[in-house]
């Protein structure tokens, strides 16, 4: 008769998988609560949180690819016109609201809860470290890899209180174990980590509540013209859900002037633009004025708002007048700059009221006007040495009673007559500074206002200030950017630090030797410590120097 192997074996448990050879085995049952623990371990596991970390640096990337609704709403609108057919579906997997999205929150959402689970446990793993003393003294030492051993003439009682002394100074916590001393130190490496750890975790909360009490909105102003903080006066608005329409602080803002260089004619690029500067006046809601400048990359810091500049360019100022004579439309209009240095530039003015039909001009400014051989203008210099300002004229309905949103920058003329252009028997009106021509059939006129100072010398400025500038600035708020810098800090300190503390264990131990004694010296690393070798010679031999000099 034979006998199972658990059966000779009373050590064996009798369920072991080869106690019954034709027994199948038998895995243990997870159950639900098992699953749940399960999963969670994986999810707040420090490998867990990396991989979230690089995917949400992965997510991050259409966003600096595709334009983004609450940054560039004009780009969103000028991608659709350029990719029609793609828009759709780009839109609907929401990559032109990448950081406000399902996925990206997602994958933020999950960051922030195994950063979480991954703290509180050291955290609380760690305080209870440093409440512990240092480890006990193993009891053979020559069996660590960094070991020494020295003789000296000295007691036991002075060498190890001497020890003891030395690693105080080095910033150990010591405690003696009979003829030993046991000493810890770099607890302030698994600090910077968890400081690093909770900074970012304090960065993700501060996105995430800056994305919903932040707003960013965008406005043109005119030389002479001054901008109201209001929702209103805004020509693009971007604003967190938590952002109230009375959250906006009460200022207001002048455009005094705008200042640019170019380079002169004749040197290497000529006509490039050397610095721009928009000197405005702030006033707030008692009545206080102070002065600044917004220039590119310098923004001004107003009422807890920082102001950019994005773009400017011409604002000719255009009078509108009707048969008899009497002003409908006087308005400096912003002709938005092509692509060339040299400001060609594009505008729309449209009258609505005061004429017999509406009006529709679609004009080109030129600021220094030069003829090409195939009798084409085009603007030679970026400054407004020769400006000239031409228009297509078109007559019919503009398209804004519909109540249908309508760009001020873009005149759709399907549904109009063209009555000036060259579609028309009439060629395009052409206008500079001061002048003024007839529209076709007698619907009234048109005059370019010519801006110049009385008192401005044109002999040396040419005609650089007949033509007002515009500035298009961005009024940024983020009331969560310091607490940002902060967590920031938190992080770089952090980081440095649990990179540069070592975290090692030291031991001493002094046994008596005939009238002398035996001192070893040992070291442990936890983690990686390239310098723990050199750390005990370098105990062992000041600490023998000191028993030797006594």
């Amino acid at each position: 008769m034979s006998t199972s192997r658990s059966d000779s074996d009373p050590k064996r448990p009798a369920d072991h998988y080869d106690s019954d050879p034709g027994a199948a085995i038998t895995e243990p049952k997870l159950g639900f609560v098992g699953w749940l623990r399960w999963g969670w371990r994986q999810l707040t596991s420090m490998r867990t949180a990396i991989v979230l970390l690089l995917l949400l640096a992965v997510a991050a990337i259409p966003g600096s690819i595709f334009p983004q609704r609450s940054a560039d709403p004009n780009g969103v609108v000028q991608w659709k016109a350029d990719n029609p057919d793609w828009f759709d579906f780009v839109d609907k997997i929401q990559l032109f609201d990448v950081y406000s999205s399902a996925w990206f929150s997602a994958i933020y959402l999950l960051l922030f809860v195994s950063l979480i689970g991954c703290i509180l446990p050291r955290t609380k793993h760690h305080l209870k470290a440093l409440r512990q003393k240092p480890p006990r003294t193993p009891a053979r030492l020559n069996r660590l890899a960094d070991y020494r051993e020295e003789t000296s003439e000295a007691d036991p009682d002075t060498a190890l209180a001497a020890a003891e002394k030395r690693l105080k100074r080095l910033g150990y916590r010591t405690e003696r174990y009979g003829s030993s001393v046991s000493a810890e130190r770099g607890y302030l490496r698994e600090t910077g980590n968890l400081v690093f750890h909770a900074a970012l975790v304090g960065v993700l909360i501060c996105v995430g509540i800056g994305g919903q009490v932040k707003y960013t909105g965008q406005s043109v102003i005119v030389e002479g013209e001054t901008f109201v903080n209001s929702l209103i006066n805004y020509s693009s608005m971007n604003k967190g859900r938590l952002v109230g329409d009375d959250a906006l602080t009460p200022y207001s803002m002048t455009l005094d002037s705008f200042d640019v260089s170019y380079v002169p004619f004749g040197e290497s690029g000529s006509g490039q633009a050397g610095d721009f500067s928009a000197n405005v006046t702030i006033r707030d809601a008692d009545g206080n004025e102070e002065t600044g400048s917004v220039r590119v990359n310098h923004p001004l810091s107003v009422h807890g708002d920082d102001i950019y500049l994005l773009g400017n360019g011409y604002a000719p100022t255009i009078t509108v007048r009707n048969p008899e004579g009497e002003i409908v439309f006087k308005r400096s209009v912003p002709f938005l700059p092509s692509s060339d240095r040299n400001l060609t530039s594009t505008g729309v003015v449209k009258v609505a009221d005061g004429l017999e039909e509406q009006l529709g001009l679609i004009g080109f400014f030129y600021p220094t006007a030069a003829e090409l051989e195939s009798g084409a203008l085009t603007s030679g210099y970026a400054d407004t040495y020769n400006p000239v300002l031409t228009f297509r004229a078109y007559v019919g309905d503009l398209g804004i009673d519909g109540g249908i949103p309508r760009s001020v920058y873009e005149l759709d003329p399907s549904d109009m007559t063209e009555i000036a252009g060259p579609d028309s028997e009439v060629t395009s009106l052409q206008l500079t500074p001061g002048e003024t021509v007839e529209l076709p059939g007698g619907r009234g006129s048109i005059t370019f206002e010519d801006e110049t100072p009385e008192d401005a010398d044109v002999s040396e400025v040419g005609m650089t200030e007949s033509v007002k500038r515009f500035v298009s600035l961005q009024v940024h708020h983020d009331g969560t950017k310091l607490w940002v810098l902060g967590f920031a800090i938190l992080i770089v300190g952090g980081l440095i630090t649990a990179l540069l503390v070592p975290r090692r264990r030291m031991w001493v131990k002094v046994i008596a030797d005939g009238e002398g004694s035996r001192i070893e010296y040992a070291g442990l690393a936890r983690g990686e410590d390239p310098t723990i070798r050199r750390a005990v010679d370098d105990l062992a031999k000041a600490h023998t120097s000191e028993l030797t000099s006594k």
